[in-house]
């Protein structure tokens, strides 16, 4: 009888072993994804209106731009020029090069005559800002909430440099009933 009993003792604590191990792994496994493949991000504001709502809770894929560069009209997620230990989330809207110029709240690039695509803005952008020259290696950002979002036009550091890019905004999982892409 006693040798039963010692042999159900190992047996219980090989299982609580297996299970301290396999939560390590899962621990570790859940660190290195949330380091290195998707940043997690809640919006504390309403400056991506309507596009991305105040609390969504939304994913990040730290890879996207690993072999290529933002495109325009992408959503990032990067460390704010001014202070960059909080992170924004924002609209690429000038890219590399570019000269970005807002009249009466339009968008226009490079002297074009036509205006840049604002649908996603839930009401008309006011005010005129600008020009802009972007550097290399960064961009200029604004949020589709034009008239409620502290953006490129108003940082002391106007621009988001590529390595201050944390990743590309991708799945909304929070509100349940809004899961889905973002763009």
């Amino acid at each position: 009888m006693k040798k039963e009993n010692s042999n159900q003792v190992r047996s219980a604590a090989g299982e609580i072993v297996q299970y301290i191990i396999l939560m390590a792994i899962v621990v570790a496994v859940v660190l290195v994804i949330n380091q290195f493949i998707i940043i997690n991000a809640r919006i504390p504001s309403s400056s991506m209106e309507n596009t991305i709502m105040v609390n969504d809770q939304i994913f990040g894929n730290r890879l996207a731009y690993s072999f290529g560069n933002p495109k325009r009209y992408d959503i990032i997620i990067f460390k704010y020029p001014d202070d960059e230990t909080k992170y924004f989330i924002k609209r690429v809207i000038g890219l590399p090069g570019e000269t970005v110029v807002i009249k009466s709240g339009k968008v226009y690039i490079d002297g074009s005559t036509e205006p840049l695509d604002d649908s996603f803005c839930p009401e008309q952008p006011k005010g005129d800002f600008g020009p802009y020259t972007v550097p290399q290696d960064c961009y200029f950002v604004m949020g589709d909430n034009r008239n409620d979002s502290h953006d490129s036009r108003y940082w002391i550091n106007t621009y988001v440099t590529k390595d201050e890019i944390l990743g590309k905004a991708f799945l909304r999982y929070w509100p349940i009933y809004k899961f889905g892409p973002i763009g």
